[in-house]
């Protein structure tokens, strides 16, 4: 079973602290018995600096001089026998032999007859009455055994507390500051299950508030480019059904009566409408393709491509130059120019200018109610366009999408002394030369 993100880093948490709490301990501990057992070295070597002096000056007291709890005091002839000694030691039984503390690991003696605890011990050599013998100081390192005793019970006990509370604690603020998302997750499952639509919960404030938003705004486009493209496929069939059908009715009356028509007549006939079917597929497949293929921005000659596209059908003027897709650019003007031609009554204009050119014409115009629907696919404001006259409806809904891929616009307003004027800007990437 996969563990939640709220118990995946509740876990980590809980775990870094108990790591940390563990090492913590462990190097508080080491530090401050390395810091004791450094304190009981130096009061041991103070202690047997002190009697070696006095034994050096041969006033050794009956009883040795000694301050800290369990601490012992020896004064070792040659054969290790005692001389001289603490109250706290006897003065038949040393404290160790000479060999034993010829062999300390770091001056502590870890057993000795007078009990069970490590002794830090220091060893000083002197003379007393010509005679050299060996000083012994040791102090009990009960203290420092004692730390590690409260070492275990804070490594077995608090350690694993404390690491459970942080736990439990992480536990409930992760899941107040997870459940914006646990929202937006149910929020996700609800738009799925009704196929789309809907929206996201958005948190008061944060950046899980940005990123609902964005959602949010990211389904709307999804949802209004669901709706595109089921009214571009509705459409599209209803405009395909129609040649398709005007062939296969005229197939059918020529099986049924032979005689009615000729095979030129017949042959011209569905010529025409599988030309038309053509046409349509065409500019459907052109349509499709728009902002999908990648584009190749190149400098571009305005001025050129227009009297290219005129061909003695309109009238040129002006000069601009734009960074641009030369084949995508072309498209969008051929069918501006195109829908002027049909349109006009005697007059197509191109005016040019650094990334704008406007396509005039002096035909009827188009309405300001109808200025936006225009652009729309197998859109026809009159009879001009009809299915007759071999307009598919397509080529200004081509030549505003084109023009919005390539980072442009098209929009139509009124021409000087009337007429339709189509103008597209384009973003201008390099400079236009003198007219």
């Amino acid at each position: 079973m996969r563990t939640t993100l709220r118990w995946r880093l509740t876990a980590t948490a809980t775990l870094v602290v108990l790591i940390g709490l563990t090492l913590g301990s462990l190097a508080l501990a080491g530090v401050l018995a390395r810091s004791r057992v450094d304190a009981l070295g130096a009061l041991a070597a103070e202690r047997a600096e002190t009697v070696a002096a006095l034994a050096s000056a041969s006033r050794l007291p009956d009883l040795l001089p000694v301050v800290e709890p369990g601490e012992i005091v020896q004064v070792l002839d040659q054969r290790g026998g005692v001389v001289a000694t603490s109250a706290s030691a006897s003065r038949t039984l040393p404290l160790a032999s000479l060999q034993q503390l010829d062999r300390l690991d770091r001056g502590v003696l870890e057993r000795s007859p007078y009990g069970p605890d490590p002794l830090r011990v220091e060893v000083r050599t002197a003379t007393l009455d010509g005679r050299p013998v060996t000083v012994v100081a040791a102090v009990p390192l009960r203290d420092v055994l004692s730390a590690f005793r409260a070492l275990r019970v804070a490594l077995v006990v608090v350690v694993p507390l404390a690491s459970l509370g942080v736990g439990a604690l992480c536990f409930l603020l992760l899941g107040r500051a997870l459940r914006p998302v646990d929202e937006l997750r149910r929020g996700a499952e609800a738009v799925t299950a009704l196929g789309g639509g809907g929206t996201l919960p958005v948190p008061a404030t944060g950046e899980l508030a940005s990123l609902a938003t964005t959602l949010n705004q990211m389904l709307d486009r999804l949802q209004a480019a669901g709706e595109r493209q089921g009214s571009f496929v509705g459409d599209a069939a209803h405009e395909l059904r129609s040649p398709v059908a005007a062939v296969r009715t005229t197939v059918e009356v020529a099986l049924a009566h032979p005689g009615t028509y000729d095979v030129p007549t017949l042959a011209g006939d569905v010529h025409e409408q599988v030309l038309r079917l053509q046409r349509l597929v065409d500019d459907l497949l052109v349509l499709a393709a728009v902002g999908a293929l990648p584009l190749r921005r190149e400098p571009v000659d305005l001025r050129v491509l227009a009297d290219d596209l005129a061909a003695g059908r309109a009238e040129v003027t002006g000069h601009g130059l734009v960074s641009s897709d030369h084949e995508a650019l072309r498209r969008v003007l051929r069918n501006l120019v195109d829908n002027a031609v049909v349109h006009a009554a005697s007059r197509v204009r191109v005016v040019v200018q650094p990334g704008r050119v406007a396509v005039e014409d002096d035909g009827p115009g188009v309405p300001l109610a109808d200025r936006e629907r225009v652009f729309d696919r197998f859109t026809r404001l009159d009879t001009s366009r009809g299915r007759a006259s071999g307009g598919t409806g397509l080529g200004l809904a081509i030549s505003r999408e084109s023009a919005r891929a390539l980072g442009g616009d098209v929009v139509v307003d009124d021409a000087d002394g009337g007429g339709a004027r189509f103008v597209l800007t384009l973003p201008v990437g390099v400079g236009s030369p003198d007219p």
